[in-house]
């Protein structure tokens, strides 16, 4: 990223939110207070406004046939004493010449809803995530294939002759049930701890590299800090990908096992009721999936 193109920007507005696109007239782009960033969006809302708030451009002509009073700016509002800050955020700049002010946010210029950050970037919609899973389950099964596929091999085996007995006995009349045979779990359990901590590496390696997965590559979507761009840190990624190791691990234990799936759904689900749309694991790691 070239940083000389905060030189575009006067002096002035050099302050932390979206600006017209130097490169991209059609695109507004994230001053972080001291360079460009690499997050972009289309044009929208009203331009930068370059003055001070709550001072009117006009602020020295009088009404027609009246004369301005001392310390009265034209439109109807009072000017700012020398120590006076601009409005606080949640509040509206004084009305000039009888027009609404621009709307004002603490990020710089434009507006936030809850389909963003707190910088501006849209985020995520349920679905693309939920295909983004689906694509880096398939990737991680197959990395972890050569590790749990004799793991898996054993199991059904015994799952296999375990089913032949059930089918046996119901043949010869027997209301005696037959109950599964532990050598199932013992095989499956291993081979579903090895194919969670392959996941959560899977996971981790490719959000400290690049910020997203293949899966996520593929949907348009991405991982950040919730208040900082860019790519999340090593604990963040950690903190995210370690919840649902333990909920996938957990998963594979006879009578918890129940209840750590329900957990591991309730987790997937809960963006869609959520006001910031993270995910439990989002949560905990203070991240948002945005679109890219």
């Amino acid at each position: 990223m070239n940083r000389d193109l905060g030189k575009t920007l006067p002096v002035s507005s050099q302050v932390a939110g979206w600006y017209d696109d130097p490169e991209d007239p059609t695109q507004q782009r994230y001053w972080d207070g001291n360079a460009w960033t690499d997050q972009r969006r289309p044009q929208e809302g009203p331009p930068p406004f370059q003055g001070q708030f709550g001072q009117s451009k006009t602020q020295d002509l009088p009404k027609y046939g009246q004369p301005a009073e001392h310390g009265q700016v034209y439109g109807g509002g009072s000017a700012q004493s020398p120590g006076q800050s601009p409005s606080q955020f949640g509040q509206q700049a004084p009305q000039q010449g009888g027009y609404p002010a621009y709307p004002q946010s603490s990020q710089g210029f434009g507006y936030q809803g809850s389909g963003m950050t707190p910088d501006g970037q849209m985020l995520s919609g349920w679905w693309r995530r939920v295909f983004a899973r689906i694509i880096d389950s398939i990737i991680a099964w197959f990395i972890a294939l050569p590790l749990t596929g004799y793991f898996y091999y054993q199991s059904s085996k015994v799952m296999n002759s375990w089913v032949e007995d059930v089918l046996d006995a119901a043949r010869a009349g027997s209301s005696t049930p037959v109950s599964m045979p532990p050598e199932v779990f013992k095989w499956a359990i291993p081979a579903s701890l090895l194919g969670a901590l392959v996941v959560f590496v899977y996971e981790y390696l490719f959000l400290v590299a690049k910020g997203r997965t293949p899966g996520k590559m593929a949907t348009g979507i991405a991982v950040r800090l919730r208040d900082v761009p860019g790519k999340p840190p090593r604990g963040a990624a950690a903190k995210r990908s370690a919840l649902v190791l333990v909920l996938n691990m957990a998963s594979s234990i006879p009578v918890v096992g129940l209840f750590a799936s329900l957990a591991l759904l309730l987790n997937y689900l809960w963006p869609l009721w959520d006001d910031k749309k993270q995910a439990l694991h989002d949560k905990i790691a203070a991240t948002n999936v945005v679109r890219v």
